[in-house]
């Protein structure tokens, strides 16, 4: 059968990094994207990248607080919409040059038959196509958003003032990094969620200290608070609770997760999941040549996954026989303020429920003066080894964590025992000293 395309991407997110390498590959390269100006996908426009923005200038005036400043620092979020607005145009111009050499789709594509997607009133066909239409926020029943009043991540991040309070419901990546963002810059807010701890699956040391920064930030904590019902009304959101509570808000930001969005999938030839398109370990679905990619199929909802697995899926479609991605050894993090937190590999939750024995080495970073001098106080580093003395896997909770894993992550990928990982001499003074100790226990 003779194709329009070698390769077809359908969703301009981290797909266009699959595409960009196909095209330059040789290989003829169509990619759909149904709203050009989004190019780049949520993590870029609404997501990690202006969030970090947000958190970054949230964290300078959290930090301007201290004792040995004088005067008040305040966010004016115009400006700070403003100037990340001008930033995403240019990114998005940026991967538009890069995906110079394939053929850009403007419009909603649906993949209505194997080989087959239709788009802006035509078919298009292509002998490999790789879905990566990403997710879209999840509101539980019962929460009515309005886009004002009750917004999602995709409206949070288009704030051109700040509220005066607001409730956030949900505690995990979007919940705890907006509830960071919106306390350190001077806003009342409230953190509320179904469960009674902060990252159930984390170390213990892990959980109980990030509370305690929440706190100390002026978070209201309000756990165990499922919601039954929450819509605007002119006094405020109402919120009401599954156990008859009611709560006003001036604005209830819905962080309760993202699902994966699997509505461009039109043939049954395709499997859809509970948690998204779903696939084996290269990422085919059941169609041979047929990929989904990022979170369309529900693996790790990370950008950095995203383009892990597109490039994956090419390397293999371009005969490179690249090695297999194992999904454990992907960072993951949340950007909380002062000290975020970020893991890689197993850790002592997933170690337990599979029975593995294990060893662990816990340092806390309270007393250290680097730590004191830098917002650490709070930080602990855990790491994790396994009966045969290698390292499996890490949690880092300290300002830069996210960075800060990096260490552990290269020894996971080098299969490092701990003898080796002992031999690592880390700068002084700085966080990654106290990583040195914990190799040091283990």
């Amino acid at each position: 059968m003779t194709y329009d395309y070698d390769i077809l991407f359908l969703g301009g997110g981290l797909n266009y990094a699959g595409a960009v390498t196909a095209a330059k590959a040789g290989l003829r390269t169509a990619l759909v994207e149904k709203n050009m100006a989004h190019l780049g996908g949520t993590c870029l426009h609404n997501g990690c990248i202006p969030s970090k923005m947000y958190l970054g200038a949230a964290e300078t005036v959290r930090a301007s607080r201290h004792g040995h400043f004088s005067g008040e620092l305040k966010l004016e979020m115009a400006a700070l919409d403003d100037k990340k607005e001008a930033m995403l145009s240019a990114a998005t111009k940026a991967i538009t040059k890069q995906c110079a050499a394939a053929d850009l789709i403007d419009g909603e594509g649906v993949l209505e038959a194997p080989h087959t997607v239709r788009v802006a009133g035509k078919t298009v066909t292509a002998e490999h196509i790789v879905i990566g239409t990403g997710a879209r926020p999840f509101i539980p029943e019962g929460i009515v958003c309005d886009g004002a009043q009750v917004v999602t991540s995709d409206e949070v991040l288009n704030l051109r003032e700040l509220p005066e309070k607001v409730a956030v419901y949900g505690a995990g990546a979007i919940g705890l990094e907006m509830a960071s963002f919106f306390a350190a810059a001077g806003v009342r807010t409230e953190l509320i969620w179904r469960r009674d701890t902060l990252l159930r699956h984390a170390h213990p040391a892990v959980s109980k200290n990030l509370e305690a920064q929440l706190v100390k930030l002026g978070v209201t904590l309000r756990p165990s608070g499922a919601i039954a019902t929450a819509k605007a009304t002119k006094r405020g959101v109402h919120i009401v609770f599954e156990d008859g509570r009611e709560h006003y808000v001036p604005m209830l930001l819905v962080a309760t997760g993202r699902r994966a969005e699997t509505s461009a999938v039109r043939t049954p030839q395709i499997v859809v999941g509970r948690h998204g398109i779903e696939t084996d370990a290269h990422f085919e679905t059941v169609l041979p040549g047929h990929y989904a990619v990022g979170d369309c199929n529900g693996k790790v909802q990370l950008a950095h996954a995203a383009r892990a697995e597109v490039l994956y899926v090419v390397r293999r479609i371009l005969g490179k026989k690249p090695e297999t991605i194992d999904l454990d050894r992907i960072v993951r993090f949340i950007h909380t303020l002062p000290c975020s937190w970020a893991e890689v590999g197993k850790t002592r939750a997933a170690l337990e429920a599979d029975g593995t024995a294990y060893r662990e080495s816990v340092v806390t970073l309270k007393g250290l003066p680097f730590a004191h001098s830098h917002d650490g106080d709070l930080g602990v580093m855990v790491l994790y080894a396994d009966a045969e003395d290698f390292i499996v896997g890490g949690e880092i909770f300290a300002p830069g964590a996210e960075e800060l894993i990096g260490t552990v992550s290269m020894a996971l990928a080098g299969e490092m025992d701990t003898a080796l990982a002992k031999r690592t001499i880390l700068a002084h003074p700085t966080f990654s000293e106290s990583l040195e100790k914990a190799f040091l226990r283990l």
